[in-house]
């Protein structure tokens, strides 16, 4: 292992702090559940184990002595008196040696006398209390609740000019969130803080809400437009006529031009879908003639005439 200064990037008469401060950098930069850098669970563990060594007063005092390597194993080849039989933890008492007693044991996560633990950062840097430690001594964060899905239905309206709306969650919450404008079908709003709470004490999961928009009783989608199948008159197709047409917002007055077929779509500008520059799609009437139920009489009267008179093919062309 690297001298655990260089790897915090450290001067040997670094201050504790500066040491602290130097490793809540590097934690933040490659802990594993927050970090894209590459190698960053590589990073990670070597930088933890040299907080184990310089974070702590009497192994970083080790350190230094030469009493104890980059890993924090006992250098006792060097230590007067240390033969057979004797205790290591007093190698080199006959010579004066100073009595130094490597306390690498006991609970995991606590060293020595210091009480040293590198997770008390860990629940600074990521939220809740000190995560678990794996074998070998490395902190991790505490885990996160899980992620909890939903969804809620909007008008098609509401989906244009934003609405509340009323959600009700896996966690047995129901709330009311805001339905931003514009959105699209399926898109999801991202509620945090709102899933299930953690094991481990660390920060709850969010809960996904998926954006569904009602199907409208007359307005069709066409991508940023919308369609409209607008019923009028025999008359109205042949004299021309300016009738209300309803849409997202208030209801406009429509020329239809004299002599308009069926089927023959109009375009009103801007009555569509936001189309995410701040415009919007049109709003396309098609005309639809509709006959009224109480002419059967003189309807055939004129059929007659205008087949005898005005005889065409409007299907031309498709055969």
């Amino acid at each position: 292992m690297r001298d655990p200064y260089l790897i915090l990037g450290v001067p040997k008469g670094a201050t504790a702090a500066d040491i602290k401060k130097a490793f809540r950098r590097l934690a933040k930069k490659y802990h594993p559940d927050q970090s894209t850098e590459p190698k960053a669970k590589e990073k990670f563990s070597e930088a933890s184990a040299a907080y184990e060594i310089l974070g702590d007063e009497k192994k970083r005092g080790a350190f230094d002595r030469g009493e104890i390597d980059a890993e924090g194993k006992p250098k006792f080849q060097g230590f007067e008196g240390f033969g057979g039989g004797a205790d290591p933890r007093r190698a080199g008492a006959g010579a004066g040696a100073e009595h130094f007693e490597f306390n690498f044991g006991g609970r995991p996560g606590r060293g020595g006398a210091q009480g040293f633990d590198p997770g008390d950062i860990f629940a600074d840097l990521f939220g809740g209390r000190a995560g678990a430690r794996q074998p070998g001594g490395q902190a991790h964060a505490p885990v996160r609740g899980e992620d909890v899905q939903a969804s809620v239905s909007v008008g098609l309206a509401d989906s244009v000019h934003g609405a509340k709306a009323r959600v009700s969650l896996p966690t047995g919450r129901d709330l009311e969130i805001s339905v931003p404008a514009g959105i699209e079908e399926g898109k999801q709003i991202r509620l945090k803080g709102q899933g299930q709470p953690s094991p481990q004490g660390g920060p709850p999961g969010d809960a996904i809400v998926t954006v569904h928009i009602a199907k409208h009783p007359f307005f069709r989608v066409e991508g940023r437009d919308i369609r409209l199948d607008l019923p009028i008159t025999l008359y109205e197709a042949v004299l021309g006529a300016k009738v209300n047409v309803p849409t997202l917002e208030n209801p406009v007055e429509l020329g239809i031009p004299a002599g308009s077929n069926g089927a023959r779509t109009l375009r009103l500008r801007g009555k569509g879908l936001p189309d995410g520059k701040s415009g919007r799609g049109d709003l396309l009437v098609s005309l639809k003639i509709v006959l009224p139920d109480d002419a059967k009489d003189d309807l055939e009267s004129l059929a007659r005439t205008l087949a005898g008179k005005y005889a065409y093919d409007p299907r031309k062309g498709l055969s």
